[in-house]
């Protein structure tokens, strides 16, 4: 019940967000409804006291809330600030366009994922399954591919280059494609590792011996063990729907299909925030509706007599362990390292028009930009805004978890919607409210990236209060107190900072992805995703340095799924969330 009751509240608190964006927000408005109306028209403050008691800004938070939702329960979500018309019928019209373009990309996820997994159901029911890792390094390089940069290369490469498939609008099947596939790769290596990694402890369990000592088929193992492992893992299928969800929003940018994710992010630009309210309404109930979906499959997969269990998944594969597992992190990041101390040397905002667009040369390494900046510079002091707002986002994760990890139930059900949240959505609301910037992507990162190191720290927390010599510290008569701070807090503190460190390469890949939308660092400011949006313009005249930035975002990308695989490694008798 107290998780239900958080849960509720949680979802309460971020509704009331939604519902005062136009009070919350920093801009003033009553100007940006003025600019809409007419952009000749002086901005005095009659004119703009009208208009926000026209809107209600007046009335103060509470009536402003109270006017918002009552519209949504007679169906009103209001009326744009820009275009004038009603907000439901676009959101309606974007959200139908989005689910369209979801249908497919899940169907992509899917069939890739059983192409993922064919190899180890196949040799599982033979018998023959070895220790390799299910899905191998084609999963693990899907894997690691962001969605808006598979786009981006996508829309280059077969898009311009080949000229194979519509770059642009949404006029028909051919149009689908693309935006598909960037979306539905990654999510489908994501499935195909979840149910990969399953499998194997499935097949070594004793019922499957059994069966096959009793003559049951191979196609009958299989399809049992696919019943066994696929209910443990189902709820993180919605969590990969809550990431396609995100992933809408840079898509349709790229590609201009117009579903709610663009939608939502040029209202967050352009402060409609009518229709900024009414999308992100429509993609939090998308993600919500994801989620729940997960848990209700499981429950019928699961069936009456096991419903009630807990049925744990079955242990994944052991990682590899010895000094080769830290090659290929430990290689990408010296790679990245030496680009980035490169760059440092070098001047990033220095603009030479008659020296735009080279070619790699030992004077520009990677040639220059369309203002003729030196890219390799550019790259590296991006870097340092990028990692550098990576690295205060996970020591917030961690002092908040290290908190939260002693008092588990207070953020149980509040952890649950913010991993229905993605980053994307987050830092739309964020920029809605402080504007884009550096501070606000790494403030909407940070909002929900915590929940994976609170279960973490919370697990660490009952392990180390369950030691039995903790038991003999009581029985001497220390106090709760001392035993906290003097032995249970450093068992807690190592391991949680050693997982913080490592979410440090996705953490940064995030706040790129909020920089290559534009809600994050702003311009001449370099930063790897800006820099990524920018070089889009010019990449046929000058490719090495259009896609350099691409490389720099896929080694980040690969140094994050490493890192996040070194997690699986045990550490003494923790076990990572």
């Amino acid at each position: 019940m107290r998780t239900v009751l958080a849960r509720l509240g949680a979802l309460t608190a971020l509704l009331a967000v939604v519902g005062l964006l136009p009070w919350l927000s920093r801009n003033d408005p009553a100007l940006t409804v003025l600019r809409a109306k007419s952009a000749e028209q002086e901005a005095t403050p009659e004119a703009l006291d009208a208009i926000r008691a026209d809107l209600g800004l007046d009335a103060g938070p509470l009536a402003l809330l109270g006017r918002w939702a009552a519209g949504l329960l007679h169906g009103d979500f209001g009326t744009s600030w820009v275009s004038g018309y009603p907000v439901g019928p676009a959101v309606a019209s974007g959200l139908g366009t989005s689910l369209t373009l979801m249908a497919c990309a899940l169907a992509v996820a899917t069939l890739l994922a059983a192409a993922l997994c064919a190899r180890t159901v196949w040799r599982g029911a033979r018998g023959t399954l070895g220790d390799d890792r299910p899905g191998g390094a084609v999963g693990a390089i899907l894997v690691a591919c962001p969605d808006f940069l598979l786009a981006t290369i996508g829309l280059i490469v077969v898009g311009v280059w080949l000229g194979w498939l519509p770059t642009s609008g949404w006029t028909g099947p051919a149009n689908l494609v693309l935006p598909a596939a960037a979306m539905g790769v990654p999510a489908g290596a994501m499935l195909g590792r979840l149910v990969g990694d399953a499998l194997p402890g499935a097949f070594d369990e004793r019922w499957v011996a059994l069966w096959r000592s009793a003559g049951v088929t191979e196609r009958r193992i299989a399809l049992g063990v696919l019943r066994r492992a696929l209910p443990a893992v189902m709820p993180q299928f919605g969590m990969v729907v809550v990431a396609v969800t995100g992933g809408a929003v840079a898509v349709e940018t790229i590609f201009a299909v117009p579903g709610i994710g663009r939608t939502a992010l040029g209202a967050a630009k352009s402060q409609d925030l009518p229709l900024l309210q009414g999308s992100v309404l429509a993609l939090m109930c998308l993600g919500l509706t994801a989620g729940a979906l997960g848990h209700l499959a499981r429950r019928a997969m699961l069936g009456s007599g096991l419903r009630d269990a807990a049925l744990r998944p079955p242990p994944p594969p052991r990682a590899p362990s010895g000094p080769g597992q830290y090659v290929v992190p430990v290689s990408l990041a010296a790679i990245l390292a030496v680009v980035v101390v490169w760059g440092l040397l070098r001047d990033p905002l220095t603009v030479e028009v008659t020296e735009k667009l080279l070619q790699p040369s030992p004077t520009h390494p990677l040639g220059t930009d369309a203002l003729g900046r030196d890219v390799l510079a550019r790259l590296g002091h991006g870097a340092a805004h990028t990692v550098g707002a990576a690295v205060a986002v996970c020591a917030f994760g961690f002092a908040l978890s290290l908190a939260l990890g002693f008092a588990p139930r207070v953020s149980a059900g509040v952890a649950d919607i913010a991993n229905a949240v993605p980053p994307v959505l987050a830092g739309v609301l964020v920029a809605a409210a402080l504007g884009p910037g550096t501070a606000g992507a790494a403030i909407a990162v940070a909002l929900v990236s915590w929940p994976n190191l609170t279960a973490h720290a919370a697990a660490l927390t009952q392990e180390a209060r369950a030691a039995s010599y903790l038991t003999a510290q009581r029985a001497l008569g220390a106090s709760p107190r001392w035993i906290t701070i003097r032995h249970v807090l450093p068992e807690v503190a190592g391991p949680l900072a050693r997982h913080a460190a490592l979410r440090l390469p996705g953490t940064a890949l995030a706040i790129a992805s909020l920089g290559f939308l534009g809600l994050g660092t702003q311009p001449p400011t370099p930063e790897w995703g800006l820099l990524l949006d920018e070089s889009r313009a010019y990449v046929e005249v000058a490719p090495a340095a259009a896609l350099a930035p691409a490389a720099a975002i896929a080694c980040l990308a690969a140094l994050a799924v490493s890192s996040a695989n070194l997690t699986r490694l045990p550490r003494r008798k923790a076990v990572f969330a």
